[in-house]
Formats: structure tokens, sequence, C-alpha cells
């Protein structure tokens, strides 16, 4: 009970309730572009208001050959594993486990079973053409895999577990993975065992063991490397001085080259797309990390099962209160990003429009932002030409209000033209960028922090067993504690690798530990205190695009095409202005071109 009070949530210098208040307004004033979409769900049992952006761009899914109305999937799961010897696992225990079948290991001298007919759906082995066909039985395959590794930490098989998607017809589940496996591995000369799994709760997914070694064609295996001599200069052997001649080891196949988990995955995620397509679903499969993918959000942490159930009966955790920390930082950045966005694609378009607007006025002068605001306050007075006396002077008031804080802001910043506009978004959001890749590193250690911890917890309560395990002397009494007490030791194992990889030794020093918590989290805070702060930039550049859309719009149907008469401009006004100060003779005035 201590240990796990020991992970309960100090409180935040921002109380829950006040950052959903804040997050809330920010995605109101942040008022998103058409094509974006806002999603939440209500504040409910303390946790965190969730508010998900959902943007259809090209940009968003880092050159893919999707078209425009597309909806990405989050990443489905693609594992890749290795069957080892040294772990205590079993090429043979890993096919019963995925076809369902009773097979006998003749490596241990024991009968495997795992009960999974009732989400067995379809159990399958696929051979190359010059594969013993004997092979085609599950239990002579596997055992004759076992049989030609010798060694105590031989490498088996391989392992791959993928998810289907649940948007395409369960019964193309058997074509996507055979189509999948003869082009990624039987072409290659692998033997595929593969079995689909689907229990009906909306997680249907495959198991594909594959062989290791290559083979002639004769069905014999081969070895996995071969000895190659080093040569040098003149193409001779070299000799140690220990008499034996330098060489080193090249292998057979480069199946276990990293490359190929990509060339897997992304062949997977090809054909998942084209069944998602036949079936004429929007939706598409990105199997990239969020780095690769150009995303710029930062990855939640896996709770466990032990955590998940609690969360779910309503039980804060700390593992939870991380993740959902994680979901307000990556809320709170995509709002930014998003008004970034919009503005930047909101000045292209202001681009156009204002070419727009230079050739209906002959070219004359290139209209200010203070002229197109002036533009806008006409307009909405001719708008309101039909309405009664109050109504005109309470909206005038008003209009004057909003127009006369614009401008004022404009000036302050000292913003004339749309290129200054433009300037002025570029710095905000290069202002944005540090505080955003801070507040990333922040979070990435904080969760490293969380790792760290979770795993001394475990360490320090199976240590006992660990323990009484090395204590034993006598072979038989030592292998029956190993197997009665299996999975503790592996969790101990597996918590010690977790402490030596993040941690540098199996001695956690939880009180600094805390502390640094509590210091990333208080400069997290400030961070995002200061992202919040660049909102009421965005919320006046908004107000801005927003009065001006108005007048270029009206002003672009006048143009040569348009739907309605051209509108007179404040241009057009103001010469008229000088003409009346300072009058011309009638000869003068003749032979004045109209603007």
């Amino acid at each position: 009970m201590k240990s796990k009070l020991a992970f309960v949530r100090q409180p935040d210098s921002i109380p829950r309730k006040t950052a959903f208040s804040l997050r809330c307004f920010a995605a109101i004033l942040l008022r998103l572009p058409p094509e974006t979409e806002a999603h939440s769900t209500p504040f409910q049992g303390g946790e965190y208001n969730r508010i998900r952006f959902q943007t259809v761009h090209k940009s968003n899914l880092a050159g893919r050959s999707f078209c425009l109305g597309v909806m990405p999937i989050p990443c489905p799961h693609f594992k890749i594993t290795i069957v080892k010897r040294s772990q205590g696992q079993s090429a043979v225990a890993g096919a019963a486990y995925q076809s369902g079948e009773r097979l006998f290991s003749e490596y241990d001298q024991k009968t495997k079973f795992y009960n999974k007919k009732k989400e067995l759906v379809h159990a399958e082995i696929m051979l190359p053409t010059h594969a013993p066909p004997g092979y085609a039985n599950r239990a002579t395959l596997w055992n004759a895999v076992e049989a030609v590794e010798n060694q105590w930490n031989s490498q088996l098989a391989r392992r791959i577990v993928l998810a289907f998607p649940v948007e395409v017809p369960k019964e193309q589940y058997l074509s996507m993975i055979k189509g999948f496996c003869q082009e990624q591995f039987v072409s290659k000369g692998m033997i595929a065992d593969f079995a689909i799994h689907d229990k009906g709760d909306g997680n249907p997914h495959a198991h594909i063991l594959l062989t290791l070694r290559a083979m002639d064609e004769h069905g014999k295996w081969l070895p996995k490397a071969r000895k190659v001599y080093d040569l040098d200069e003149n193409g001779k052997r070299i000799q140690l001085p220990s008499g034996n001649w330098k060489c080193h080891k090249e292998n057979t196949v480069d199946w276990n080259d990293q490359k190929y988990a990509e060339v897997w995955r992304h062949s997977w995620e090809t054909i998942t797309n084209r069944y998602l397509e036949a079936a004429g679903r929007p939706e598409r499969v990105d199997l990239r990390s969020f780095e690769r993918q150009g995303v710029q959000q930062i990855p939640t942490v896996h709770l466990g099962p032990a955590a998940h159930q609690m969360e779910k009966r309503g039980i804060e955790t700390f593992l939870g209160n991380l993740n959902r920390d994680i979901r307000a930082a990556n809320s709170l950045m995509q709002s930014i990003r998003s008004a970034i966005r919009g503005l930047q694609r909101w000045i292209a378009d202001l681009n156009e429009k204002k070419q727009l607007l230079l050739d209906a006025l002959e070219k004359a002068k290139e209209p200010t932002l203070s002229d197109l605001l002036v533009d806008y306050f006409n307009l909405r007075n001719e708008q309101r030409s039909d309405w009664s006396s109050k109504a005109q002077i309470k909206c005038t008031a008003r209009d004057l209000a909003e127009v006369m804080q614009a401008v004022d802001y404009l000036k302050a910043h000292s913003l004339n033209t749309v290129e200054d506009l433009n300037a002025a978004i570029k710095d905000l959001s290069q202002t944005a960028a540090p505080l955003r890749k801070q507040l990333k590193q922040n979070e990435n250690r904080m969760q490293t922090i969380a790792q760290i911890k979770d795993a001394a917890a475990i360490h320090a309560k199976l240590k006992p067993i660990h323990d009484t395990f090395i204590k034993k002397n006598f072979k038989l009494t030592k292998d029956a504690y190993a197997a009665q007490h299996k999975e503790e030791l592996d969790t101990f194992n597996k918590a010690v690798r977790t402490l030596m990889k993040l941690n540098g030794g199996t001695t956690v020093d939880c009180s600094a530990l805390d502390a640094e918590f509590s210091a990333l989290q208080s400069g997290s805070a400030e961070l995002r205190s200061q992202l919040e702060t660049l909102q009421p930039d965005l919320t006046e550049l908004k107000n801005v695009r927003k009065y001006i859309d108005l007048v270029l719009n009206k002003q672009q149907l006048s143009t040569p095409g348009g739907k309605t008469p051209e509108k007179e401009s404040v241009l057009k006004k103001l010469h008229e202005a000088k003409a009346t100060a300072a009058p011309k003779n009638p000869e003068q005035q003749k032979n004045t071109p109209e603007l």
C-alpha cells in the first residue's frame, strides 16, 4: 500500500477544472478554418476535457498519396518480435498458441496447447516452391526448426502481430493476409504460418510466425552465417599473432536487417489502404511514428492492465494523471498550430484577393490595412441603410469601436501592408516553436521518470522472490521454484532492464526524481502560460482578417465578370476630396482621367 501511495499525483500549479476552462476558451477563441472540425467530450469524473482537432489536409499526411477528403486512422497495431530460446520461448509453443492446435515439442518433450477455438477464424501454412511438402504439417515444421538450432540462445522464428481495420469486411481478411505473406515473405524463401483471431470485441488481428533460415533447392536448411577470411591488399589471408587466420561472419540472408521492418510496415499499410478504398471508405492508415509523420505530438504512456482497470473504475493513477497532462499539452499546442496554419492559409488567399483589388483600381495604389478597415466600416453602414435610426446609431458605434481597436493594434505593431501582416504571423510562429519544443522535452522526461518509478516499485516488490531464487543451491529445487514463480521473475528482470536503461542502475533516488518531476511540471506550466499569452495577438489578427475578408469579397464581386456593380473605394473618395480642396481649371478637370 505504501508503494501505491508514492504514485499519488501531486497537485498541479493550475487546478484541473481551471485548465479545462482555459482549453475550452482557447478552442472558442482560436476559431478554426472551415475545413477543420473540433470535437469535444463533456467533462466527467474529474477527467480532462479532450478536444480533438481533425484536419484532412495533404500536409498532415506527410507525403502519402492520399487525396483531400480522406480521414487518417490512428496508427494500428503492428508488432515484430523474435522468438528466442534464451528467454525460454519456443517456436512450437508459439505455433500452438496462434493455431489452437495441440502440438508436441520434441525439444523439451512437452505438449503445447492453448485453447483458442473461440477466437480462431483461420490458420494456414504457406510454403515456398522448394520447401518439403511435409512442412505443411505444423508440428513437423516447427520441430524441424527447433531441431536445427543447437545453441541455448538461438533465435528460432520471427513473430508478427498486426491488426485488421474494422472498416474492411471480415470476409476479406483472409485475402489481405495471404497477399501480404506471399508478397513479402513466401516469395523471398520464408515459410509463413499465420492465424486470424477475432473475439468479436472489435479487435480482429492476425499472428504470423516466420522461419529465419533459408533453404536450398532440395529443402535443406542452410546456415544463418558463413565464415569469410579477411584478405590484405595482395589478396592473401591475414594471419594473426596466435597463428589463426583473421576472419569474420557474414549472414547468408539479410532478413534480420532493420530496413525490412519499414518495408513490411509500408507494404501492410499499402494493402490496407487499397482494401479501404475498394470498400468505399474514406479512412486511411499510416504506420509511421509521430516523429516520422511530422506530427508534433507527445505520445502518451502505456498504462498497463492494473492501472487501466483502476482508471476504468474511476480511480486516478499516477500514469493516468500523466497521460491527462500530456493530452492537455497536446491540445494546447494543436490549438496554437491550427490557428497559425489558418492565418498562413488566409495570408496566401489574401495575396490573391489583393491582386484582384489592385486590378480593379487600375493598379493606382496598393491599399493599406487601415484603408481596408475604413472600407469595412463604410460597408457595414451601407448594409444598414434600411434600419431604424436607433439601430443604426447603436451598431455604428459598436463597429466604430471594433475598427478603432483594430487600427490601434495595427499602429502599435507597425502593420501597414499585407507583407507586414505576413511578417508578424511568421514572427509569432517562430516565437511559439521553441516553447513547444521545450514543452515536449519536459513531458518526455516526465514520462521517463514515471517509468523509472514504476520499475523501481516492481523491483522492490519482487526482489524477495528473486533473492530466494538465487539462494536455491540444488538444480531441481531451483528449477521448480523458477517454474512456480516464472511470471514474477520475468517481471522482475524486465524491471531491472528498464532501470538499467533509463536510470543506469537499480538504485533509485525517489526523492530526487520527485523533485525533478515537480520542477519539470512547474516548467511545463510556465511554458503553457507563455503559449497562452500568444492568444491575444492571434485574436486581434483574426479580427483584422474578418473585417478585411468582408471588404475583399465584396470588391472581388465588383471586378469584371462579377455579379454586382463596382463599389466606390476609399481611394476614390480621397482623390475626390483632394480635388475639392484644390479645384483645377475646367480644361485640366476635363483632361483628368477618372480612377
